[in-house]
């Protein structure tokens, strides 16, 4: 709040800055919506944001985790896609900033029109965010522990969201003192229901998409869409298509494993670059996590704020429009996810 205090919206705009700080510790998109909502949204609500709103920035900044390094669907498709992992993660860093840019915007227009008023009205100066950053080093000090972890092999990506919250556990207990054992079971309460809730939605959608992989739906959508055309912008943007409808009815990781395999043959004899499509195709595929009727971080911000499916349906449209602009963009200028994995690995 010492930085973004003064811009318009201001806890939205916090939300999508700790967002892109925290893509690397999660790698889930879901672990950060969960994450998210529970910090930011009670917040907003109180400072007299729609609980609606709130759930709408809080899912869509949580698609940013799937691009920055190290995102667990760049890594499954990595492996299914035969792709330099390394390469992935650097091709996601920009298309990663450039949609917490489109989510900056969306919700600077937004938050103006509704009058969402900045949280103090100049900024609080450079000294005042140096005593603020004295008081967060520890807290800041969690992402530097966990990529290091991360680098030298200590642990793996999914365990990192465990090794986490041991770090923080000690974090607050023994450095900021403000958390003791007499908090400790309404924690665990309140994780296990929240937790339990969404599990259930996701249990109820995993298995209409295994349903659909049962039927072989996806394959045979797939295989009729890549006899239209040859042409690689016209073929991209049809799979862009299909992933979208798809993702309404399928969950994103499913979809990525059934897909993977059946589009990579056909995008490398068209030429397509396929660690360029592998960031549309993991982009898309989580930007399906915020649109209904089964997207998972919609799902979870839903839950955790109260907020009925039919509101939110009409509150992420704009966020949804704006990170379809970066996903054509990606899309249709290669040099956006290859420039940076070129320039530090070559070619």
């Amino acid at each position: 709040m010492r930085w973004s205090g003064t811009l318009t919206g201001a806890l939205a705009q916090a939300c999508t800055v700790l967002a892109t700080l925290l893509g690397g510790l999660t790698a889930s998109s879901s672990a950060d919506a969960a994450m998210l909502s529970k910090l930011f949204g009670p917040e907003m609500v109180k400072r007299g944001y729609s609980a609606a709103f709130a759930a709408a920035i809080t899912s869509s900044a949580a698609i940013i985790t799937a691009l920055i390094p190290p995102g667990i669907g760049l890594i499954i498709y990595g492996y299914l896609a035969d792709v330099s992992v390394g390469r992935l993660f650097l091709a996601g860093v920009v298309p990663g900033l450039l949609l917490a840019g489109s989510l900056f915007l969306t919700t600077w227009v937004i938050a103006r029109r509704r009058g969402y008023a900045p949280a103090r009205p100049h900024f609080a100066g450079w000294r005042e965010v140096g005593i603020a950053a004295k008081d967060a080093i520890w807290a800041l000090l969690i992402p530097v522990f966990i990529i290091v972890g991360l680098r030298y092999g200590i642990f793996t990506t999914t365990e990192a969201g465990a090794i986490t919250v041991l770090v923080t556990i000690v974090i607050g207990a023994f450095v900021y003192r403000e958390l003791n054992w007499a908090k400790v079971p309404g924690v665990l309460r309140e994780t296990v229901l929240d937790t339990s809730s969404v599990m259930l939605l996701i249990c109820a959608a995993s298995a209409f998409g295994f349903y659909l992989a049962w039927e072989r739906l996806p394959p045979a959508m797939a295989a009729w869409m890549v006899g239209l055309t040859r042409d690689p912008q016209m073929l991209l943007l049809l799979i862009n298509v299909l992933l979208i409808v798809l993702g309404t009815a399928v969950e994103g990781t499913a979809a990525l494993i059934i897909l993977t395999p059946i589009f990579v043959p056909v995008i490398l004899k068209s030429g397509i670059d396929p660690v360029q499509f592998g960031i549309v195709l993991v982009t898309n595929l989580t930007i399906a996590g915020i649109t209904p009727p089964v997207g998972q971080m919609m799902f979870i911000s839903c839950a955790v704020l109260r907020v009925p499916m039919e509101v939110y349906s009409v509150e992420i449209l704009p966020f949804l429009g704006a990170m379809c602009a970066v996903l054509l963009l990606i899309t249709f200028v290669p040099g956006i996810s290859l420039w940076l994995p070129d320039l530090i690995m070559g070619r």
